[in-house]
């Protein structure tokens, strides 16, 4: 049976630890009758806590809940909560609560339990107000047996929601589906203003994959010497160029005499030309 409560004191924990952000060492807020109720049974209230919440604790008292220990005149109880850690409640001496309003105003800060406390008490009238408040374990006393709360309703249901949003946080969200990132521009006045961008896409075809494409192959020593050498040669103009001379073939059957006319002809034909 013991080992089903500290397994089942680890799995709550753990909500705590994940959804309401607890951590180690746990502050333990005491109240003035489950001090009482321990020293008068001679049981160890640190060792007792650190045992339920399987962790180091920070016991803390307040000074309202001291003070009701002082009307009991019991020393040795008043000893044992000196040795706590003090919480300030804002509450004077003379103008000290009840214990209930104290511990009320000190865990619920704007509805929620703000610095995380564990609260140990006797009173079920304090463990009935703070289950109202998300994300406050309780623990008391029962026969020499220190007892942690199961988690109340509104610890459940706020833990239930923050499982929710971690589903549809980020691109699962809907509200945020298809809406371009927002982004805070200053002026030169100071202003700041959000604006809403676009992210950019590329358009157009992508390339081939370099890895799958060949290589270019080297081209051959001979290859590059006749380029080079191409490439040297003088690039001469077309109104440069004279044109070719032609010369016209005889025939067998011509007469020798008649070659040379023709000869003597074209001869004087390029000296008019001159």
């Amino acid at each position: 049976m013991r080992q089903k409560r500290a397994k089942s004191y680890r799995k709550q924990m753990l909500v705590y630890h994940h959804n309401f952000k607890f951590r180690e060492p746990y502050q333990v807020l005491v109240d003035d009758q489950i001090v009482c109720d321990t020293h008068k049974a001679s049981f160890d209230l640190v060792k007792g806590l650190q045992r339920t919440l399987q962790a180091e604790v920070k016991p803390m008292i307040t000074q309202c809940c001291i003070q009701a220990i002082y009307e009991t005149k019991n020393q040795d109880a008043i000893d044992l909560a000196k040795s706590f850690e003090r919480r300030r409640c804002n509450h004077p001496p003379k103008e000290a609560k009840p214990p209930l309003e104290c511990l009320e105003s000190v865990v619920c800060v704007n509805g929620t339990n703000k610095h995380r406390y564990v609260v140990a008490s006797q009173d079920p009238k304090i463990r009935g107000v703070l289950r109202r408040v998300p994300g406050v374990p309780m623990i008391f006393m029962n026969r020499s047996v220190m007892v942690m709360e199961p988690l109340s309703r509104s610890s459940e249901r706020l833990s239930k929601d923050q499982e929710k949003q971690k589903l549809y946080k980020g691109l699962n969200d809907p509200q945020l589906a298809g809406k371009p990132a927002v982004e805070d521009t200053t002026h030169k006045d100071g202003a700041v203003t959000s604006e809403q961008t676009a992210s950019k896409k590329r358009k157009g075809p992508k390339g081939p994959n370099p890895l799958s494409v060949k290589k270019a192959k080297a081209s051959s020593t001979a290859g590059d010497a006749t380029g080079d050498l191409a490439d040297s040669k003088p690039v001469v103009s077309n109104s440069e160029a004279k044109p070719a001379r032609r010369r016209k073939r005889s025939h067998k059957s011509s007469a020798p005499g008649e070659e040379k006319r023709e000869d003597n002809a074209e001869d004087q034909n390029d000296g008019d030309s001159g």
